[in-house]
């Protein structure tokens, strides 16, 4: 064509006639010529192009025969009608066609009732060419072309497009075996495409695209993952006759195909109803480290160790999934929700916890997200080096909300990420993440390299990249069996051995026979700690006294207890019982500072005992007489000061009022001494204490008015208080000895347990060693 340009004269019929053979395909067709029907011929080798007459063995090789053609010249093809015999049924006419046949057929259902979020492209544009076939007899099957059109009312697509048409990429038998040798390397799709790239020596050579070869792993995973399935019902139907406290339940889809599998064991629901406050849903194992659609639920024992709370297969990863398996576990769990759940950094995930579990506080995994640091900030990363370390410091070292918002800024700021669109995202989730804003509640851990080696490591050493389904169940089994056999050697150190104490304090005594080992070592770490710690007085409401805490030289970093001294009540700022549910050095500097010489029962949580997995609740040690009686005194006495000094204020105030006063207390000290006598004075002290407590600020104003006027009252029933001193004193001689019968009864059912652990600790070592003696 001369000077690259078209003459478009139109024909006397009205239309445009192309050969498509000497289109430049980079050049525009004028719009002057929009009303006319444009026609594009293809140009082919006559051999090589269909035509009426023209006869196959099968129709197979007609529809191949067709698809070749439109491969050369550049369109794709589809399968448009076919006509059947009536007297078999079998196929005797079938028409092809290029796939721009037709219109979209705009008043269907689809398109009618509902909005389409995500509409298609519009494809079909009326083209009319086609090739039809009939069988030419039945008796040798062949086929003969009847018809064929081969003109289009489109253009047709390039010689290095033509890998992209649908009806063209196909994905052959040399390509599968490459696509799924690279993919048990694994390696995922965009790196399996670009070594088949290399190995043909470019993308129109390989046959297929990108997203056809996601389409092959997909189908291939979900055969393999059918099958899986069936293998791992029959597996969990087997241990469900073994064991009657075993639970399994499968999802079925809408389409009646199978969905996500939940499992849980005797134990695994045992250890549930006993360290079940706080959870870990760990989706490690699905990634491509593993390959494994395997998640655990785990959680942590008394030890320390990592504990498991059930499994899930996980097909179905749409929120619609993850709030039937929640359930479906949580049901297997007697419905009893966890104080806290901790999961990847996914958003789906959040929304069916949110569903499931409204009340529990939901966390991402922080080491998720540094992990996700490395992926999403990787340019960063290169240019900047020291980004890590310095995002590190500022997620983990602040120690107030304040802190933590300057040190955030600072960091944007420092390497111009304000616009990163990754980390505005982490901000806006950072009450779930940030440990600073997550210690008022419990997880159970009393440092992050705690999480990142029992949490994340339940399966670790016995599940690979090349584990199979298969493989798994010995595996899981033997996972199980070993966490097992370190579980009962923890119960028989902390049974069998005695802890060296560094202190002659009470406490660190009364701690080492309740903790186990591992947490007694903890406890004890902060009890030492508290000796170079200071505990200064700040403020006193008469009810709460604040006290500032701080190293002796390091005024500028410190803490603040708030201290009830009748409830024996205390809160840290560092909210460390609150996070791991043990006391911090803080709290016990207040202690030691007061005279609370053994922990306080709300303090000492029964999941990290040693017998944290007994159904006995012993709530008093009544060996501690000496300390208790101690500590009793304590409190009496400064109850006593307390509201001795809310009197003497109130009056002091007026002449009158003194001597009301006076008065007063000569009357309450003849009292105290004939309580005395009659041996009264634990029962009238104490319930004196308790009841000002109780009434709080209202006491001062109850004293005020026993000065003002109740002081002239005076008891004219002699005889009723006679009666009345009488049955105090029989009702004080019954509470004695129902104390008395009360202390031997714990002390009984504690030597019942200690017995009953030592027991069950050596049944366990024989069961572990027994096999070893054959």
């Amino acid at each position: 064509m001369d000077d690259d340009v078209l003459d478009f004269a139109a024909p006397a019929d009205d239309t445009i006639e192309i050969d498509c053979a000497s289109i430049d395909h980079n050049l525009e067709i004028p719009t002057i010529c929009a009303d006319v029907p444009v026609v594009y011929v293809p140009q082919c080798e006559a051999e090589l192009e269909p035509f009426v007459g023209m006869e196959f063995e099968s129709e197979e090789g007609a529809k191949a025969f067709y698809n070749s053609y439109a491969r050369r010249v550049g369109f794709s093809t589809r399968v448009s009608s076919s006509r059947r015999s009536r007297k078999d049924g079998a196929i005797i006419q079938r028409s092809f066609v290029c796939c721009k046949e037709g219109f979209r057929n705009m008043n269907e259902k689809r398109y009618k009732e509902k909005e389409v979020k995500r509409p298609r492209m519009v494809t079909r544009v009326g083209c009319k060419a086609t090739m039809s076939v009939k069988m030419k007899g039945e008796v040798d099957g062949r086929w003969v072309v009847t018809g064929f059109v081969r003109e289009h009312n489109h253009d047709l697509v390039p010689p290095d497009q033509v890998h992209s048409l649908r009806s063209h990429r196909q994905i052959s038998g040399a390509a599968k075996t490459l696509i799924d040798t690279l993919q048990a390397g694994g390696l995922g799709p965009r790196r399996i495409m670009s070594a088949l790239v290399k190995e043909y020596g470019g993308i129109s050579k390989v046959g297929f695209t990108l997203v056809d070869c996601r389409n092959y792993i997909r189908n291939i995973k979900h055969k393999n993952m059918e099958g899986d399935i069936e293998m791992l019902v029959d597996y969990l139907r087997q241990k469900g006759d073994d064991d009657p406290n075993f639970f399994y339940t499968v999802q079925r889809n809408e389409d009646n195909t199978t969905g996500n599998v939940v499992w849980a064991d005797g134990m695994a629901r045992m250890n549930y109803s006993c360290f079940g406050d706080t959870i870990t849903f760990d989706t490690t194992y699905r990634s491509n480290r593993y390959k494994l659609p395997f998640v655990p639920f785990t959680g942590v024992n008394h030890h320390g160790q990592p504990v498991l709370f059930g499994c899930v297969y996980l097909v179905n990863e749409t929120e619609e999934g993850f709030v039937w398996l929640f359930k479906a576990w949580l049901g297997a769990m007697s419905g009893k929700h966890p104080v806290s759940i901790t999961t990847d950094h996914d958003d789906i995930m959040r929304s069916a916890i949110t569903q499931v579990f409204p009340e529990t506080r939901h966390r991402f995994c922080k080491c998720h997200i540094f992990k996700q640091c490395q992926e999403q900030l990787s340019l960063v990363l290169l240019q900047f080096p020291s980004f890590e370390a310095d995002f590190h410091k500022c997620v983990n070292l602040p120690e107030s909300i304040a802190e933590f918002e300057t040190c955030w800024l600072s960091l944007l700021d420092r390497y111009a990420l304000r616009d990163n669109n990754w980390l505005q995202s982490l901000y806006y989730a950072r009450k779930q993440w940030v440990p600073i804003y997550l210690r008022d509640s419990f997880f159970a851990e009393m440092s992050s390299a705690q999480h990142s080696d029992s949490i994340n490591s339940y399966f670790d050493g016995y599940v690979n990249a090349s584990t199979t389904l298969g493989q798994f169940f010995k595996l899981y089994e033997k996972a199980l069996e070993s966490r097992n056999e370190k579980e009962v050697k923890a119960d028989y150190d902390t049974m069998n051995t005695a802890p060296l104490l560094k202190t002659p304090s009470p406490m660190e005594k009364q701690a080492s026979g309740l903790y186990t080992r591992k947490i007694f070592t903890m406890f004890q770490e902060e009890l030492v700690g508290t000796l170079i710690f200071m505990a200064t007085k700040t403020d006193d409401d008469g009810e709460v006294t604040t006290f500032h805490i701080a190293k002796y030289g390091e005024e500028h970093k410190s803490y603040y207890v708030r201290f009830n001294v009748l409830e024996k009540k205390a809160s840290c700022s560092c909210q460390m019982f609150e996070f791991s549910g043990l006391l911090c050095r803080h709290v016990l500097a207040v202690f030691r500072a007061t005279n609370i010489l053994t922990l306080p029962m709300p303090y000492i949580l029964k999941r990290w005992t040693r017998n944290a997995k007994s159904s006995v609740v012993l709530d008093h040690h009544p060996g501690d007489m000496v300390t208790g009686y101690l500590e009793s005194h304590t409190v009496r006495y400064t109850a006593l000061s307390h509201e001795a000094l809310k009197f003497v204020k109130e009056g002091a105030k007026t002449a009158e009022t003194f001597d009301v006063a006076m008065a007063a207390l000569q009357d309450a000290f003849t009292e105290v001494l004939h309580a005395t006598k009659n041996d009264k004075r634990r029962c009238t002290v104490n319930d004196h204490a308790r009841a000002n407590f109780r009434q709080g600020s209202s006491s001062v104003s109850n004293a005020c008015n026993e000065i003002q006027g109740s002081t002239s009252e005076q008891s004219s029933e002699d005889d009723m208080d006679q009666q009345i001193r009488g049955l105090t004193n029989e009702l004080e001689l019954a509470r004695r000895t129902c104390d008395t019968y009360r202390a031997n009864l714990f002390q009984v059912l504690k030597e019942i347990e200690d017995h009953k652990q030592q027991f069950s600790v050596k049944t366990k070592l024989a069961v572990i060693f027994l096999p070893n003696v054959h």
